[in-house]
């Protein structure tokens, strides 16, 4: 078995969040909204498309307590841009500890889900699990 990629990540909203998650996701992120499949319709949500991941905002009493680091992270092409703009909505905005060859930011959706933001400084890396984790090393993991 191997993963072939993340289809989707999913973070919640009290009820009756949507209108909610779709300014944070949909307007201020840009995110594009896509129809949940009928049977999930009862559960109420939105979700939202990526290039690469769907992002689904699900329904759950009590959602956002306790804080946590959890969290979701968007590669932007402007951090700067994209911290402006939060700003400029009234979003909390604080800068990420550093990680080498990236820019990050946190910010807080309407619900207290954290997101990280993130761009790369200079040509993306491009690297091979094996490269990153050994064979060696991945047979001993427990």
């Amino acid at each position: 078995m191997r993963v072939v990629r993340v289809n989707h990540v999913l973070i919640t909203a009290p009820p009756g969040g949507e209108a909610q998650a779709r300014w944070f996701y949909g307007r201020l992120l840009g995110l594009r909204e896509i129809p949940k499949p009928a049977p999930l319709w009862e559960r109420g949500g939105v979700w939202f498309w990526t290039p690469n991941c769907e992002v689904h905002v699900d329904i759950e009493p009590g959602a956002g307590s306790p804080p946590s680091r959890r969290h979701v992270c968007f590669e932007v092409d402007d951090l700067e841009a994209a911290r402006a703009l939060l700003a400029t909505h009234g979003v909390r905005v604080e800068d990420a500890p550093p990680r080498p060859g990236v820019r990050r930011l946190f910010c807080w959706d309407p619900f207290g889900n954290q997101v990280e933001l993130m761009a790369e400084e200079g040509p993306a890396q491009e690297w091979e699990l094996e490269e990153a984790f050994p064979e060696e090393a991945l047979a001993t993991a427990p």
